[in-house]
């Protein structure tokens, strides 16, 4: 008779262990980044190396994640639908996004979130353009937007979990601004913004593509500040997230900017962000030295 009891209680416990392993599994939030191929040269969109660093550090965070990588303007080999995808790859023409549209629409329509870094907000307007409004509620529009270098405050956020635990900081990337976005801001949160200098406009007005123009220009003249990353939620309940910074590879050894990525990815695949932000460790010199396309030039001796 104890032995039956004894049998009936393990029993209970295997089927009760194997469900809570079952809930655990159901809940990690499984995060693709979709790296583009080799493109600037050392130190600059490291798409890969990038890529490689922010999943690290997501799976580092002890956040109930599962980030991977696949490379090289590459396809997931598994069927398996992810909770987010991060476009982190050059744009326009040669966009991973172009390529695969009609497989990523059929997961936005399944409810996952996306993501795009840097270039990989451009997109051409009128093949992607719609598309990408539709995603991430923005994106880059040749001569409608621009791509300077420049130094970019930030000491204001709204309340948002992406902000969450962000500090007010100063740093110098190719922000592109001055962003196409969804008709009166619908469902788009700007995330970070500063006024840009009008010199970022006058000194590449000669490049009317990506350099500077009338609406450009009579924006940043009145001072309005631009939008240089932001957060959007579909009308169907998915997430987009946008970020026009991320050119240099060495920026993400600066926490705020880094948290502020980091922040936004676990949000899109509809993640839970803690008070404090995700938290990561500082990358060494070393860590942003690892997975990089292209060797650092060394001086002619």
């Amino acid at each position: 008779m104890k032995a039956s009891h004894t049998l009936k209680f393990l029993s209970c416990l295997l089927i009760y262990l194997c469900g809570i392993q079952a809930v655990s599994a159901e809940s990690t939030k499984e995060i693709i980044f979709l790296a583009g191929k080799k493109s600037h040269g050392y130190g600059a969109h490291e798409h890969r190396a990038g890529s490689m660093l922010l999943a690290r550090c997501l799976n580092e965070s002890g956040l109930d994640v599962k980030a991977s990588v696949v490379d090289n303007g590459a396809w997931p080999e598994s069927d398996k639908i992810p909770d987010a995808i991060v476009m982190y790859c050059d744009g326009g023409k040669g966009h991973i996004a172009k390529e695969h549209q009609d497989k990523i629409q059929v997961w936005v329509d399944d409810g996952v979130g996306v993501a795009c870094l840097h270039y990989g907000v451009e997109v051409e307007p009128n093949v992607l353009g719609q598309t990408f409004l539709d995603w991430i509620g923005g994106y880059f529009a040749i001569g409608w937007s621009v791509n300077p270098h420049w130094d970019a405050s930030f000491d204001e956020f709204p309340e948002h979990p992406i902000t969450n635990g962000v500090q007010p900081f100063t740093i110098r990337d190719e922000w592109y601004y001055h962003m196409r976005f969804q008709p009166d801001m619908e469902g788009v949160t700007p995330i970070l913004s500063s006024l840009p200098p009008i010199e970022t406009l006058t000194s590449r007005a000669h490049d009317k593509n990506r350099g500077s123009n009338p609406a450009v220009m009579a924006a940043v003249s009145a001072g309005k500040k631009q939008h240089v990353a932001w957060a959007y939620e579909r009308p169907d309940g998915g997430r987009g997230f946008g970020f026009t910074g991320g050119h240099f590879h060495q920026n993400w050894q600066q926490d705020d900017f880094r948290k502020t990525v980091l922040n936004a990815i676990v949000w899109t695949a509809k993640g839970d962000v803690p008070p404090g932000g995700v938290p990561s460790r500082t990358p060494s010199d070393a860590d942003l030295e690892l997975n990089q396309d292209f060797p650092e030039r060394k001086p002619n001796k």
